[in-house]
């Protein structure tokens, strides 16, 4: 019989805000795998560190951070024979995951290549968006209001249009994209009602309003936009 893969969401970064599912997972796991940049230590396993058993075996999956997908491709390739021969041995791998598996999550590139063969099981986490609105105590929507998620990367008449149709709007992948983004919300006479918050639930999490945020930004980082049509009283 193959083994189960599982993705396993950690929330943001603060490890008390993983599920006792997750932590029950993690802890009984004997195959563990997980993300990092070719350069740096992975930030998905510095969340679950205190749970990780002694001797577990563990699969680092090297992602480069580059424009062109290919090399990240290449990585989830060489990770999904890794972890598709251990479960073809009937082993549980446990991949762990910053976030939710499936919001902007890398687990979902190992769930294409492998679900089809294999058991499947997801974990869901705390996406950084909730997290992020919950330290910065914005609510963010109310009865028939519309949430908007936005990559920063879209081009500015994309981001207008969608800003303008939404009631509160999160952008995230900010980046070297922050500047231009927060020029196309001045435009549209939006500024003061957008906070900027990065690394949320950590220790390093810093909060301004947006124009005061420093650019570019870390990776880490999301604007919260919240025109306040409805003022949930």
């Amino acid at each position: 019989m193959s083994g189960i893969l599982y993705g396993i969401g950690l929330g943001p970064g603060d490890p008390e805000l993983m599920t006792l599912k997750a932590a029950r997972l993690i802890g009984a796991a004997g195959i563990v795998a997980y993300p990092c940049l070719p350069s740096a230590p992975s930030f998905a396993r510095e969340i679950a560190s205190g749970f990780i058993a002694d001797g577990a075996i563990e699969i680092t999956i090297k992602v480069p951070m580059t424009p062109a997908r290919g090399p990240a491709q290449d990585a989830y390739d060489i990770a999904a024979t890794q972890i598709g021969e251990a479960l073809e041995m009937g082993k549980d791998v446990v991949v762990l995951c910053e976030g939710d598996p499936f919001f902007y999550g890398s687990f979902m590139y190992l769930y294409a290549r492998l679900s089809a063969r294999f058991q499947c099981e997801i974990i869901p986490g705390v996406t950084s968006i909730s997290a992020a609105s919950a330290r910065a105590g914005l609510p963010l929507v109310a009865r028939n209001e519309v949430l908007s998620v936005l990559p920063a990367p879209l081009d500015d008449a994309a981001l207008r249009a969608a800003i303008k149709a939404a009631d509160s709007v999160a952008i995230m992948k900010l980046g070297r994209h922050l500047g231009r983004v927060r020029a196309v919300i001045d435009s549209l006479g939006l500024l003061d009602k957008a906070v900027y918050i990065e690394r949320a639930t950590l220790a390093e999490e810093r909060r301004y309003p947006l124009g005061q945020a420093p650019d570019p930004a870390p990776y880490f980082s999301m604007i919260l936009l919240t025109k306040g049509a409805d003022p949930w009283l």
